[in-house]
């Protein structure tokens, strides 16, 4: 995905601004399901890739790749918590159309800007489809083996030679920001691992998830107090770290840390149990930073561009994140409602009054509260659409694994003929660090002279 870590003045995409809120009762089942059947309508109209001439799985510029294989996880969301199938066909379409060379969600025609987290956002929707008992294509990889190729493809390239290990956050070496080893593809790696550990039983999986967890930490990727931040650089031997932070971020590890303590209490190893409750504990306590915003407690807010109007378009739907990852949260440690639900229905609230019909249906702003801001895009729309559809965990009997009614096929081995020969581990040379020079030093400007402000949202 673009990085996280630049910043742009953004205003909102043109269209039609929603005049009147959305009716949502969040006491009411039928109400919210009402409410997200309007907003995963406005969801749908950004798409465009299943029309004659277009491509399946793209959404039109100046939306990324990655950024389409998350809006299909909201649709399959949206499936299972409200029954409704409408968006089915154009989903299993375009994840099919993404699969690639090797079979891992890894077109070539992404190869120039791809990175481990934008492979891992359609890993991780193919994570959900398994775990949501979303049927798998006829005549091609199941969801879950779809999920271990992107696993088996990433493990080979976690990064010994600098800063003790990592990912980086770019696949190739060739590619603009490959010294940055970000949060999100080391946290997209732990929740893939931990999901599948969960899911299949193998303690591979879970052993990957610990050495990512342990790894972030180790470098200051994680606080001791939970707070997630954007990433460090292999320049300086992961020794600075920027101090940014993002709701995606804290979202991924919140779910990752559910299933593992989930996994744990399971097997009834009362020691993993405990320490990966008391984790999830601080990070649901850490995001405190994400519902602070003036006079609107509870309501989430990307807090390091909000308010000060310098969310881009990746950024503006790192909340529908938080909000499923939540979710999913809830419905993996049932003990953690008390604490999240009143958040997403606070937030829910605050989003429908923000929200209307159509394609530019829901603004940006939530805890501005009175109607759409004028700030329109997928992300908004995706952003109200999970924190409204996620308040429907009671109507749901939460994710199957393999011997608890799961129907996604088990192939260890996928992702693993040929799949890893792309990856490179020499030496980085002085053409390879030209060739990324440019990008990257604008990043290591921003983040080590000063980026750190943003967290402020002043």
């Amino acid at each position: 995905m673009k990085p996280s870590t630049l910043v742009y003045t953004v205003v909102g995409l043109l269209s039609p601004i929603a005049t009147s809120a959305i009716e949502l009762n969040v006491d009411d089942p039928e109400s919210i399901k009402s409410a997200t059947k309007i907003v995963a309508a406005g969801v749908r109209d950004w798409y465009t890739g299943d029309r004659v001439g277009d491509t399946p799985g793209n959404l039109p510029d100046p939306y990324y790749w990655w950024l389409c294989g998350a809006m299909f996880g909201s649709f399959i969301d949206y499936w299972y918590y409200t029954g409704d199938d409408s968006y089915n066909t154009i989903t299993t379409q375009a994840m099919v159309h993404q699969i690639g060379t090797p079979q891992a969600f890894m077109p070539p025609n992404q190869t120039s800007t791809l990175g481990n987290d934008d492979q891992a956002f359609w890993g991780i929707t193919a994570m959900s489809a398994a775990e949501n008992k979303f049927p798998d294509a006829e005549g091609q990889m199941s969801w879950l083996s779809l999920v271990i190729a992107v696993f088996n493809t990433q493990v080979p390239r976690w990064n010994t030679r600098t800063c003790g290990g990592g990912l980086n956050w770019q696949i190739f070496t060739f590619n603009n920001g490959y010294d940055y080893k970000n949060t999100i593809s080391n946290g997209a790696l732990f929740n893939i691992a931990a999901r599948l550990a969960k899911y299949t039983g193998n303690s591979t999986y879970s052993e990957w998830a610990v050495k990512a967890y342990d790894w972030e930490l180790s470098v200051g990727l994680i606080s001791q107090d939970y707070h997630f931040y954007d990433g460090t650089t292999e320049r300086k031997n992961c020794t600075e770290v920027n101090h940014i932070q993002w709701t995606y971020n804290a979202g991924i590890h919140m779910s990752g840390a559910a299933a593992m303590w989930n996994m744990s209490e399971t097997a009834g190893d009362t020691t993993q149990a405990a320490l990966w409750r008391g984790r999830l504990e601080g990070i649901i306590k850490a995001t405190d930073v994400f519902f602070s915003a003036d006079g609107t407690p509870n309501v989430m807010i990307e807090v390091a561009c909000e308010r000060n109007g310098l969310c881009d378009h990746d950024q503006r739907s790192f909340k529908a994140y938080l909000s499923r990852w939540m979710g999913y949260t809830m419905l993996t440690a049932p003990w953690t409602r008390e604490s999240i639900m009143p958040r997403l229905r606070a937030s829910a609230v605050a989003a429908a009054k923000q929200c209307g019909p159509g394609k530019g249906g829901c603004g940006l702003r939530w805890w501005q509260g009175g109607v759409n801001d004028g700030e329109v895009g997928i992300g908004e729309q995706m952003s109200a659409l999970e924190v409204m559809q996620n308040l429907l965990v009671d109507q749901v009997s939460g994710p199957v694994g393999e011997q608890t009614g799961g129907i996604s096929k088990n192939d260890p081995t996928a992702g693993s003929d040929g799949g890893n020969l792309v990856i490179e581990h020499d030496p980085i040379t002085t053409a390879d660090r030209a060739g990324a020079g440019i990008l990257t030093a604008l990043v290591l400007a921003f983040l080590f002279g000063g980026g750190w402000w943003l967290i402020t949202g002043d």
